[in-house]
């Protein structure tokens, strides 16, 4: 669609998405609080203060948008996609697909224009390669069949659709909860071992508003499942989260030392953060514009990347938690910061030039060590469960 477009046409488009915003003199004189709607139609409460940084934001993301819009008209509109380096490939084109792929890292670090996103993510992220392999069909036939089963998942569904983003003009609709609820059931049925998790509400709910179709959110969905996240993570038991729980508490010993021992030493649990960000990949915590960011490195790098933006997090705030000595004051801390994270690229500098690299093999090898302890756990808490029902039966 959008490589059919010309670079004038897609400038003018994308200009019309990102407006600017105006408090008004009243608001600007006593610095109150104001109230206004972001790209994807969320309310945002903000200072003025908060208005100008997202303002900053947006000049930001036009400028990218032109670099993305000559990079479509000197390479091509799909140039995204030559970047895989194949053995088989001409020395010459193996150099050209390098080069693509240290362009295209840069760039969506930097924030993929709003217009370009869906098309983007699709390709990208596995998404669309996934689809190509199912009938052309496979999403409405998929919905059709299962549209009137009652499952204990779509029970939960149903229960969770008027609780996810309460207010948003559209999702919180008749429209918005059926859409949202045809692409969560839907998912239930193609994946049984996953069937409906909490947290999926407001990831399905977020890609509903950047793809725009039904469809594409759905395959979204299964390759963030099946092919971006880590195993389980949406399980029944939650295993691949509490994995990523673990392993997390081990980066910040490695890379918070300070923050680590102070959060220890106040018996501060990072799951009381952390399970939010992890289930629901931010789309909870952090402003849309700002999640959507994350997400867009999200797709093109893995799931490493949560890691690296949890750390931030805490990095961000690292002078502020050291002066505490109260759980419910850090946890305070952590979402007055999360909440009004509104300028991207101060969340995306923290997460990749102050953390530091970490290689994908020391974080599999992170994860392969907490496994046996995690399923030890949860096999433990079974056993009991099993053990108060027996119990009660008696």
């Amino acid at each position: 669609m959008y490589g059919t477009h010309s670079k004038r046409d897609m400038e003018i488009e994308y200009q019309s998405q990102v407006p600017i915003l105006r408090p008004s003199i009243h608001a600007r004189r006593a610095k109150i609080t104001v109230k206004f709607q972001d790209l994807y139609g969320f309310t945002v409460e903000g200072n003025v203060d908060d208005v100008n940084v997202l303002n900053e934001v947006r000049e930001k993301v036009r400028e990218q948008g032109k670099v993305w819009w000559s990079l479509e008209a000197s390479k091509g509109a799909n140039w995204y996609l030559q970047t895989h380096v194949s053995s088989t490939l001409k020395t010459s084109l193996k150099f050209s697909a390098l080069v693509n792929a240290i362009t295209l890292k840069k760039l969506i670090r930097k924030g993929i224009p709003p217009v370009l996103r869906p098309k983007v993510w699709f390709s990208l992220s596995g998404a669309a390669k996934k689809k190509s392999t199912a009938p052309d069909s496979y999403y409405e036939d998929l919905t059709k069949a299962v549209q009137d089963k009652v499952t204990p998942a779509t029970k939960q569904i149903d229960h969770d659709l008027p609780r996810t983003f309460p207010g948003h003009p559209w999702l919180d609709t008749a429209e918005g909860h059926a859409a949202l609820r045809r692409v969560l059931v839907a998912y239930s049925f193609r994946d049984s071992d996953v069937g409906y998790c909490q947290g999926l509400n407001y990831v399905a709910a977020l890609l509903l508003l950047v793809m725009k179709t039904e469809e594409e959110a759905f395959w979204m969905i299964a390759v963030l499942l099946e092919n971006v996240l880590v195993t389980d993570c949406y399980n029944k038991n939650l295993s691949g989260c509490h994995v990523e729980q673990r392993v997390f508490k081990d980066l910040l010993t490695k890379k918070c030392p300070r923050i680590a021992a102070h959060l220890e030493s106040l018996e501060f649990d990072v799951s009381l953060v952390c399970t939010e960000w992890f289930l629901c990949l931010f789309a909870k915590s952090l402003p849309s514009e700002t999640t959507l960011r994350v997400w867009d490195v999200l797709f093109n790098e893995g799931a490493n990347l949560l890691f690296h933006v949890a750390l931030a997090i805490f990095k961000m705030n690292e002078e502020e938690l050291l002066t505490v000595h109260h759980v419910g004051d850090v946890i305070h801390i952590i979402q007055r910061c999360t909440h009004q994270l509104f300028d991207p690229d101060d969340l995306l500098t923290v997460a990749f030039d102050q953390i530091g690299f970490m290689t994908t093999t020391t974080i599999s090898r992170q994860r392969k060590k907490q496994e046996p302890a995690v399923m030890a756990e949860l096999d433990q808490r079974l056993r009991r469960l099993n053990s108060i029902n027996a119990s009660d039966e008696q």
